[in-house]
């Protein structure tokens, strides 16, 4: 039998999309589907987490040239 599952549409770069698709990976279930190269269908109740992990994910790509000093 079909079961619903709350989800929430996110339209995404190829480049997002993939580091969403590595924190399913650390922690599955996040993602309900996809939809196509931009678009993913993330569990609802997941979407803060997906947030907090991207920023920490992107934090790690930033330069900071007073980190050198």
């Amino acid at each position: 039998m079909p079961r619903a599952v709350a989800g929430t549409l996110v339209q995404c770069d190829p480049s997002i999309k993939a580091l969403i698709l590595q924190i399913d990976l650390s922690r599955p279930g996040i993602l309900v589907e996809e939809l196509s190269d931009t678009h993913l269908l993330i569990n609802s109740s997941d979407i803060q987490y997906v947030k907090n992990e991207l920023n920490r994910l992107l934090s790690k790509n930033i330069y900071n040239p007073f980190d050198d000093a």
